[in-house]
Parts: C-alpha cells; sequence; structure tokens
C-alpha cells in the first residue's frame, strides 16, 4: 500500500511507521521516550507528546529570553 498511487492522488503516499500501542501516555513516554514518541509517531500519543515538547521548548526559550533581559 505505501508508495502506490490511488485513483485521484497525485503523490504516492509514504510508508507507515512502525506503531506499536500502549496502555497509557505515561506507559508510553516511558517506554519510547518524548522525542521518539512525538517525532517519529512510535504509539498513538505522538500529538499529547508534540504538545507537552512543544510547552518545555518554549518554557526554555522565555528562561532564555527573561535572562537576557536582566543582563
Amino acid at each position: 500500500m505505501a508508495g502506490e498511487l490511488r485513483k485521484g492522488e497525485r503523490i504516492p503516499r509514504r510508508p507507515l511507521p512502525d506503531f506499536a500501542e500502549s496502555g497509557t501516555l505515561s506507559a508510553g513516554l516511558k517506554r519510547d521516550g518524548i522525542v521518539k514518541t512525538a517525532l517519529e509517531d512510535s504509539n498513538e500519543y505522538g500529538p499529547h507528546s508534540m504538545i507537552l515538547l512543544l510547552m518545555v521548548v518554549a518554557s526554555v526559550t522565555g528562561g532564555i529570553l527573561l535572562a537576557f533581559r536582566y543582563i
């Protein structure tokens, strides 16, 4: 199925990533890690971990900008 063109499509579909279900978000993050879960969609909690990763990166960036304000 991956790589073939269906009727009406111009761009072939990419191959599906390896996917393993996990019971909860914490179990998925513990097993696969936040980066693999968020960026590689290794389980069903990819969007949730992407939001967590966004909050971490935004907090670090905000802290750096706040530190530069007082230098």
